[in-house]
C-alpha cells in the first residue's frame, strides 16, 4: 500500500534530519574560535552567500534573453518577408501562422519542462535546452524556403516552453526569500531584452543574420550554468542529502534560518520522493485535490489569462504594424524602439519594485493602469485628429510601462513560489502550459479582432479584461513577498481565504 513507503520514509527522513543537525552542530563546532577584536573566518557574508546565488541564476537568464528574441522576432521578420525583395515569398494569411507557429509549441514544452526537470534535475535540464536552442536559431538562419522558417520558429518555440517552468523553479530553489522575487524579475526582464535586441538587429540586419547572432546567448547561458550548483531541494527528493546539504550551506551558509528551512524541507522529504518516485495512486490524488495545490493552480491560471488577454503579446508579435496603426505621423520603427526601451526601464524598476512593495500591489496596480492606458489609447484614436497621435504613443508607452511592472513578470515569478515541493514540476509546467496556450490564442486571433472590429474595439476588450483582472488580482491573488516556499505552501492549508497569506 501507498502509506508503507510514506512510514518507511518518516523512519529515514528522522535519521537523515539527525544526520543534518549533528552536521550543522559539527560545522559549528569546528570553525576555529575568534582573535578578540577579529570576526570569525570561514563564515561567508551575506552579500557573498546572495552573490553567489545571483551567479547561479546568471546562465537560466541570459538564456532566457533568446526566449524574449523568440517573442520579437515576428515583428521584424514579417515585414522583410513582406518586401518584393524577399527571397522568400509569402501569403498575407501565413503571416499569423509565422507569428503563432513559435507560440503553440512552448504550451507542449512546458509540459515537457516538468519531466525532465524531475528526472534529470535542474541544471542538466537547462544546459540540455539552451543547447536545442542555439541549433534552432541557427537552423532559422540557414532557411531558404518558408518551411524551414516554420521549423525553426517551431523548435525555438518548443524551447521557450521548457525552459520557462525549469529556469523560474531552479531560481526559486537556489536563492533566499529576501532576494527571491528581485531575481526571478530577471526572467522578465531578460525577455523584455531580448524583445528589444531582436528588434534592433531586425531593423540594422537582414533577418537571417539577426537569428545568427541570436544563437550566441542560449551557448553562454550553457557554458554559465557549467559551474553552477544543482538545486538542494531536488537532490533531497532523489535521496542525496550529503550533495544536497553542500550545495545548500554553498548558497545559503549557516544562519539559523537557513538550517531551519532545509531542517524542514528534510522533514517532508519522504513524501516529495514518494510522489515523485511512484505512479499516480490515490495518495498523489489526495495531494493534487489539496488546497495547498488547488488554490495556487486555479490562481495563477487565471492569472495568466488577464496577462495575456490584457494583449501584451499582440503589441509585441505585431508592434510594428500595430504602431503604424496607432501613430501614423510617426515612423512605425522608431515608435516600435521607443516602447521596447520603455519596456526594458520599466523592467528594470520591476526588480526594485518587487523588493519595496507587496506582490498584489504591484499586480493590481499594473492591471488597473494596463486597463485604463488602453482606454485612452482608444478615446485617442477614435476622437482626435492625426495631428494628436503623438498621444496614441503616449498612451501606448504608459500601456507599456504599467504592464511590465506586474502583469508580465508577476506571473512567472510566481509560479516558482506558490505550489508545494512534492508538485512542483507538475504544476509550474501545467500552469505555464496553460499561458502558453492563451498566448497561443491571443497572437493568432488577433489580426481577426483587428480586421472585424477596428484596432479601438480590439484595444477595449483587452482593456475591459485588464480592469476585470484588476479585481480579481485584489481579492484572490497571495501575497509571497519575503515568505520561504514551506511557509507559501503551508498558508495555503491553513487559510481559507488567500489573501490573508500577506507581509507587512
Amino acid at each position: 500500500s501507498s502509506s508503507q513507503p510514506l512510514q518507511h520514509g518518516i523512519t529515514h527522513s528522522s535519521g537523515l534530519i539527525c544526520h543534518f543537525k549533528m552536521s550543522s552542530q559539527q560545522n559549528n563546532e569546528q570553525k576555529p574560535p575568534a582573535i578578540e577584536g577579529q570576526p570569525l573566518v570561514n563564515l561567508p557574508s551575506t552579500y557573498k552567500l546572495r552573490l553567489r546565488q545571483s551567479l547561479a541564476a546568471c546562465g537560466p537568464i541570459i538564456a532566457t534573453l533568446s526566449c524574449g528574441m523568440t517573442s520579437g522576432f515576428s515583428a521584424v521578420l514579417l515585414p522583410q518577408l513582406s518586401l518584393d525583395t524577399s527571397d522568400i515569398k509569402i501569403e498575407p494569411e501565413e503571416h499569423s501562422w509565422i507569428a503563432s507557429a513559435a507560440v503553440l509549441p512552448m504550451a507542449l514544452g512546458c509540459i515537457i519542462s516538468g519531466y525532465l526537470m524531475e528526472q534529470y534535475g535542474r541544471r542538466p535540464t537547462q544546459q540540455f535546452i539552451c543547447t536545442l536552442l542555439a541549433i534552432g536559431w541557427v537552423l532559422l538562419s540557414l532557411s531558404n524556403s518558408l518551411w524551414f522558417i516554420f521549423v525553426g520558429r517551431v523548435l525555438t518555440g518548443l524551447c521557450v516552453g521548457l525552459l520557462g517552468p525549469v529556469s523560474i523553479v531552479y531560481i526559486a530553489e537556489v536563492t533566499d526569500p529576501h532576494i527571491r522575487g528581485t531575481v526571478l524579475a530577471g526572467i522578465p526582464l531578460a525577455v523584455s531584452g531580448g524583445i528589444l535586441c531582436s528588434h534592433g538587429l531586425g531593423t540594422l540586419l537582414n533577418w537571417k543574420m539577426a537569428a545568427a547572432l541570436c544563437s550566441i546567448f542560449p551557448f553562454i547561458g550553457c557554458v554559465l550554468l557549467y559551474p553552477a550548483p544543482e538545486s538542494p531541494l531536488w537532490l533531497v527528493s532523489k535521496g542525496k542529502v550529503p550533495e544536497a546539504e553542500i550545495n545548500f550551506r554553498h548558497l545559503r551558509g549557516y544562519s539559523d534560518s537557513a538550517t531551519k528551512e532545509m531542517i524542514v524541507v528534510l522533514q517532508k522529504k519522504d513524501l516529495i520522493s514518494a510522489l515523485s518516485n511512484s505512479k499516480f495512486d490515490k495518495e498523489t490524488l489526495k495531494q493534487l485535490l489539496d488546497p495547498s495545490f488547488l488554490k495556487p493552480f486555479f490562481i495563477m491560471n487565471f492569472f495568466f489569462f488577464f496577462q495575456q488577454f490584457s494583449g501584451v503579446n499582440a503589441v509585441i508579435f505585431y508592434s510594428v504594424s500595430i504602431l503604424n496603426d496607432v501613430s501614423s505621423n510617426i515612423n512605425e520603427y522608431l515608435s516600435t524602439f521607443i516602447v521596447d526601451v520603455v519596456r526594458v526601464v520599466m523592467s528594470v524598476l520591476a526588480c526594485i519594485l518587487l523588493k519595496k512593495f507587496p506582490r498584489r500591489t504591484l499586480a493590481v496596480s499594473s492591471a488597473a493602469g494596463t486597463g485604463l492606458s488602453l482606454f485612452v489609447l482608444v478615446f485617442s484614436m477614435k476622437c482626435l485628429s492625426k495631428e494628436y497621435s503623438w498621444i496614441s504613443l503616449l498612451s501606448i508607452t504608459f500601456y507599456t510601462a504599467f504592464i511590465s511592472i506586474g502583469l508580465v513578470p508577476l506571473p512567472w515569478i510566481m509560479i516558482g513560489e506558490v505550489f508545494p515541493q512534492s508538485l512542483r514540476e507538475l504544476g509550474s509546467g501545467c500552469t505555464s502550459c496553460f499561458g502558453f496556450l492563451v498566448f497561443f490564442s491571443v497572437v493568432k486571433t488577433s489580426p481577426y479582432l483587428k480586421a472585424s472590429m477596428g484596432i479601438e474595439g480590439t484595444f477595449s476588450i483587452y482593456g475591459t479584461l485588464a480592469i476585470s483582472g484588476a479585481i480579481f488580482l485584489y481579492f484572490c491573488l497571495p501575497e509571497t513577498r519575503n515568505r520561504t516556499l514551506q511557509e507559501i505552501e503551508d498558508g495555503f492549508k491553513k487559510t481559507r481565504n488567500v489573501t490573508s497569506l500577506s507581509v507587512v
